[in-house]
């Protein structure tokens, strides 16, 4: 009988102990989740008369190469007196060196470039309008320098489609700006729902208002 009552006390203890450990895991509060990771676009370079996020669609050429601003005002300041930024702009150009950037003016015509048409030094390619430029350019590179550094632009995707973008498609508008696109038909459907793509474009960093985006005459 002793023992009978002792194999009891142990299944039941077995028993009870399981189900406490049951009821414990019911009332354990499930693991939190990891937060998704963030996903962030990388910072712009400043302006350097204002030290504000630059504008890549506000920008001045200069023999260097182009000078980005944050907005339009400040070209007029940097222009008056541009060796009082000089340390400034050097900095915001060590910063775009770390940016995609496209290709898309020749450097001896100025038109939009033709992407079968280049030469290629060091790994590198140059791009040209036509045939014709690109003996002139081979021939003296040096003198075309300050062409090809300004024949480039940050903005390297369609807002409307997301693609890259082609040189020979963009639309210049009334404030001076130009934005590429992947295609002409892109161009039209901006221009009709302006709202609905300028959010793309502010993520690759151009700023622009609704009633801003109008076709140039």
């Amino acid at each position: 009988m002793s023992r009978l009552l002792t194999i009891l006390a142990v299944v039941s203890t077995l028993i009870l102990g399981g189900a406490l450990t049951a009821t414990a895991q019911e009332k354990k509060p499930p693991a939190e989740k990891e937060p998704p990771a963030k996903t962030t676009q990388p910072a712009l370079p400043k302006c350097p008369v204002l030290g504000e996020e630059i504008d890549i669609s506000v920008s001045v050429a200069t023999d260097d190469g182009p000078v980005y601003f944050c907005c339009a005002d400040c070209i007029k300041k940097y222009q008056a007196d541009p060796k009082k930024y000089a340390d400034k702009v050097a900095e915001q150009r060590k910063a775009l060196a770390n940016l995609a950037k496209v290709q898309v003016t020749c450097p001896v015509s100025g038109k939009p470039v033709d992407p079968k048409m280049f030469t290629e030094k060091d790994g590198k390619k140059v791009y040209f309008c036509c045939p014709n430029c690109k003996p002139k350019y081979e021939a003296e590179p040096a003198q075309y320098a300050s062409k090809l550094a300004n024949s480039y632009v940050y903005q390297t995707k369609c807002p409307v489609s997301g693609e890259a973008i082609s040189p020979q498609a963009f639309t210049e508008l009334v404030g001076g700006q130009k934005i590429y696109f992947c295609c002409k038909d892109c161009s039209a459907k901006l221009l009709k729902e302006p709202a609905k793509y300028l959010p793309n474009l502010e993520k690759q960093g151009i700023h622009l208002k609704a009633e801003e985006v109008k076709a140039k005459g």
